[in-house]
């Protein structure tokens, strides 16, 4: 039988509750309140406390993956944990991180859960684009794209910037708070022009919403409205055809069965 070794790492003001902590995720399959259940990963929420927590399991890496993620590769709950520190670093929200866990066997990563502070938001980026009469959505739309251009600022390319990822929060006034989730995906450098529009590709924007972001980008980054809305729309446009590309040969390939 292989033997397994458990690396896990807490946040100091959560060192008391690790033994609790450990218990959800002892019990992860069989409680603990769904948020998510994907072919992927798994998040789940549970009260230690008082407190609500979010558990995300990711999903089993195969052999080849196991391994990297042992003896090459930070795992994605490592990086989860890591990047949300980088990111609170530079004032930019995304819930606080307590822990990563991780068990390895001989060979490679096993099990991985990356837990964080739950956060009760109002809504996501997607009902924007549902909804072109969401209640306020211009200003919205106005305060997200000065939140993509903190990112920016800060050096943060953050390759999963797809509308399910940013939960808001309303602050009141009109004023909105912008959480990032799902973060293991990200690098850290310099953002020149033609990456950061190629950042807003994901986001799977409107022309109606190119044009509103556009314009106040191009403000925030003394560029003219011109070249930032050619740019931004080129990457939207390319991403969206992508996928609808691949949607078409998904269904191709269904109808041959």
């Amino acid at each position: 039988m292989s033997q397994t070794k458990q690396v896990m790492h807490f946040h100091p003001d959560y060192e008391s509750k690790k033994a609790k902590v450990l218990e959800c995720i002892a019990h992860f399959e069989r409680q603990g309140q769904d948020v998510l259940q994907g072919d992927r990963n798994t998040i789940k929420s549970f009260k230690i406390d008082g407190e609500k927590i979010n558990i995300k399991s990711f999903k089993i890496p195969n052999g080849f993956n196991a391994f990297v993620y042992k003896f090459i590769r930070k795992s994605k709950a490592k990086r989860s944990f890591k990047y949300a520190e980088k990111l609170l670093d530079a004032n930019i929200l995304t819930p606080f991180p307590i822990a990563y866990i991780e068990v390895f066997s001989t060979v490679g990563l096993t099990e991985s859960y990356y837990i964080s502070k739950h956060i009760d938001y109002d809504f996501d980026f997607r009902d924007l684009i549902h909804q072109p009469k969401f209640p306020d959505r211009v200003n919205i739309l106005w305060q997200f794209t000065e939140f993509t251009f903190r990112l920016h600022e800060n050096n943060v390319n953050f390759y999963d910037h797809s509308p399910g990822n940013t939960l808001i929060v309303k602050k009141g006034d009109h004023k909105y708070d912008f959480y990032l989730i799902d973060l293991n995906r990200m690098s850290f450098g310099p953002m020149d022009f033609d990456k950061r529009m190629h950042n807003f590709r994901r986001l799977w924007l409107s022309k109606t919403m190119v044009k509103i972001m556009s314009e106040k980008y191009a403000a925030l980054y003394n560029k003219t409205y011109d070249e930032t809305h050619a740019l931004m729309l080129k990457y939207s446009r390319q991403f969206q055809r992508k996928i609808d590309r691949k949607k078409i040969r998904r269904a191709g390939r269904k109808l041959r069965l």
